[in-house]
């Protein structure tokens, strides 16, 4: 289906375009019609997933392929617990889709509403010291190339290709395919609770270490750390699932109605956000369950809100977050949100932020009502000094000059590009400013 272009705007209302053409592919073959179409115009291409990146790396001034309706399985290798989903699926579709054949991915991040490919091709991650990426998940997928010719890349196809494809920005092509390594489905044990900063901080890689699953959160104005910790069990072990009211209280009521609200008054009255942040320490995440690997992965998130993350080698997030938490002090800034800090392991895909090093992640986050930038861009030159490297799908500064130096190979990557898309078929205004023109 295609129609003149509506305004199209990012969950976090972070950016927007009204592109020439808005299209609906429903078939692997629909998305290559589009892309021969777009290039017969001299019209630049781009397809949208769920809209959660809050850069501007999906923005489709030209014609923009909306995958929603490209979504589900393609088949199923069950000997190799191997999968192929079209590539508008969305994250929190997959566990169904995989529960008859007894599977699941083996990590996720905290937000299930992406597609998987867009979450693959921006870097979305999880947390765990032991587990990359979704990207290193991925062991196939196919392409529509500027040439509107349909490209596959596996361990049989252009083999050499996939530490690119499988995290490519949108940059090389049209994903329309996504072949995923599942493992066992699992269960997760989940301890969540506040405990004192300092202690945290001091026992930080130690943790990480010795969980399958570690992160933190900080909240700004106090001296508790919220911390998750989350155990891999076998599927056929006993289940604790939260209640119905305690799920609901906790999630719905405390996590989104009464956090928005929270988030209103702190922006009218910024004096009140030290007592908000020590009141949300009291009543946030004190809990401890059992139960599917999705269902304790991922959490709702119903406040809109803008983020920026940075990657830190491992080594250096304690540091990168005492100074993060001095400038906060020092400004007398009132940040409502927490601060996120969680771990990956290294990885091989070209422009992963973890690529070739064990990898801690630092993210701040501002309500979508309030303006981030100064806060934003004193954090980012924190990470900057301590050789971070930007989440792709969220908000920062850098362009490609700052970008190169960080990712060996970045060259590569770049001459891929060249490759696939000479003429820029799938470019836009983001992608100039990271892998340049």
């Amino acid at each position: 289906m295609t129609r003149p272009g509506a305004t199209w705007r990012n969950w976090a209302r972070s950016a927007a375009v009204r592109p020439q053409r808005m299209e609906f592919p429903r078939t692997v073959g629909a998305v290559a019609r589009a892309v021969t179409a777009a290039r017969a115009r001299g019209m630049p291409i781009k397809a949208v997933g769920a809209g959660h990146s809050f850069t501007g790396i999906a923005v489709a001034p030209g014609a923009l392929l909306d995958l929603t309706d490209l979504s589900g399985v393609v088949s199923v290798d069950a000997e190799r617990a191997r999968v192929t989903f079209l590539a508008g699926t969305r994250l929190h579709q997959i566990p169904k889709l995989l529960a008859p054949y007894g599977l699941a991915m083996a990590n996720l991040g905290d937000i299930d509403r992406q597609s998987i490919s867009g979450a693959i091709s921006t870097g979305t991650h999880g947390t765990g010291v032991r587990f990359g990426g979704l990207s290193t998940q991925v062991v196939g997928v196919a392409l529509v190339a500027g040439d509107g010719e349909m490209l596959r890349v596996n361990e049989h196809e252009n083999a050499d290709m996939l530490p690119a494809v499988a995290l490519g920005l949108g940059a090389l092509g049209i994903l329309v395919e996504v072949t995923l390594q599942c493992v066992p489905a699992f269960l997760l044990s989940a301890v969540e609770k506040p405990e004192p900063l300092d202690e945290v901080r001091a026992s930080l890689h130690q943790r990480a270490a010795e969980a399958d699953h570690f992160e933190f959160y900080w909240f700004p104005h106090t001296d508790s750390a919220m911390t998750k910790t989350n155990t891999r069990l076998p599927e056929s072990a006993p289940r604790k699932p939260l209640g119905v009211i305690g799920g609901w209280v906790d999630d719905t009521l405390v996590g989104g109605a009464l956090h928005q609200a929270a988030c209103g008054i702190a922006k009218a009255v910024p004096a009140s956000v030290p007592a908000i942040a020590q009141a949300s320490v009291r009543v946030w995440g004190d809990r401890a369950f059992t139960d599917a690997s999705h269902k304790v992965f991922a959490t709702s998130r119903s406040v809109r809100f803008r983020e920026m993350e940075y990657a830190l080698p491992a080594s250096a997030v304690g540091a990168a977050f005492d100074r993060l938490r001095g400038l906060i002090d020092d400004e007398g800034w009132r940040v409502s949100f927490p601060v996120e800090v969680r771990f990956a392991a290294a990885d091989d895909r070209w422009l992963s932020t973890a690529y070739d090093r064990d990898t801690a992640y630092i993210a701040v986050h501002r309500y979508w009502r309030e303006d981030p930038s100064e806060y934003f861009e004193a954090v980012e030159q924190i990470m900057r000094a301590h050789d971070g490297r930007p989440h792709w799908g969220k908000m920062h500064t850098l362009g490609v000059a700052d970008l190169a130096p960080r990712y060996p190979r970045f060259a590569d990557f770049v001459a891929l590009r060249d490759r696939l898309d000479p003429d820029r078929l799938f470019g836009n205004r983001y992608l100039t400013r990271v892998l340049g023109e």
